[in-house]
């Protein structure tokens, strides 16, 4: 398995301030998860986390209505979780390994690694072909995943 870097993926790094044990206790919580995992005033619930290789993942998140309200249902399948370290996911699969035709088709991979008294996160969507990556880019994954990564840390500080 390789982590590099393709012209179809989106990244963001950023060191966050809080302990990488936090992080983790953040993103591996479901209970936790849900609080951070999708852009306030949008609210995520956890359908299914089987938090391990080839576990279900499926995330259903909701907006208020008006102008930016609907939904974005989101399931899927972890495909590698190495504790403290790495989290893979895919839109691309369901539980059982059974194929999935996902209305937005990524791999995303979660790295954490110490920074001093904190934690170096870097968010990774790897997409199928430059319309994908370009289409995500083109919705604010850089604003709404930047949004989301700030509550992860504001999650994981309060822990």
């Amino acid at each position: 398995m390789t982590d590099g870097k393709s012209e179809l993926d989106l990244e963001i790094v950023r060191v966050l301030d809080a302990p990488r044990a936090k992080v983790w206790q953040a993103w591996s919580d479901p209970a936790c998860l849900k609080q951070w995992w999708c852009p306030k005033p949008w609210v995520t619930e956890v359908k299914a986390f089987d938090f391990r290789p080839g576990g279900a993942f499926h995330t259903y998140m909701t907006a208020p209505e008006g102008p930016s309200g609907g939904e974005s249902d989101n399931p899927g399948l972890f495909l590698e979780i190495r504790p403290m370290e790495r989290i893979v996911c895919t839109s691309m699969l369901v539980e059982g390994w059974r194929p999935a035709a996902p209305w937005i088709a990524i791999t995303s991979i979660f790295l954490m690694e110490d920074a001093g008294a904190g934690t170096r996160f870097t968010a990774r969507c790897l997409h199928l072909d430059k319309a994908g990556r370009d289409r995500h880019a083109g919705m604010g994954f850089f604003e709404g995943w930047g949004i989301m990564i700030d509550q992860l840390e504001a999650a994981a500080r309060a822990l």
